[in-house]
């Protein structure tokens, strides 16, 4: 089984910037970010395979960038220009031979 674990939320201010860090204790095909507002769904922020291919929402392109260390099995989300709308808690997920993983979540809170 794989187990992740995130650091590195908080609150920042509108325009700010956040990293976020995520460790598996697993080896992972594919690692990425979600997030989630209260009473909304949970959507996909990045994701990156282990040959390093990426794929982003479309609201955080541009502004996100996901990177990962395959040899140390760590994922990681660095966000710039944070906007009140990328307030959720984002969760690190991973998959591996088609089933998925989750972290706990790490709070990210962008206010002025």
């Amino acid at each position: 089984q794989v187990h992740l674990v995130e650091s590195g939320g908080g609150e920042v201010q509108p325009g700010g910037s956040l990293r976020l860090s995520c460790a598996a204790s697993g080896s992972p095909w594919v690692l990425g970010w979600y997030r989630q507002v209260p009473g909304k769904q949970r959507e996909l922020v990045a994701v990156i395979t282990s040959g390093h291919n990426t794929e982003y929402a479309s609201s955080v392109k541009g502004r996100f960038t996901i990177s990962r260390d395959n040899t140390k099995n760590m994922v990681f989300l660095q966000m710039t220009n944070l906007k009140p709308e990328d307030t959720a808690v984002y969760y690190c997920h991973g998959q591996l031979n088609d089933h998925d993983y989750w972290g706990r979540g790490t709070q990210v809170t962008v206010s002025s």
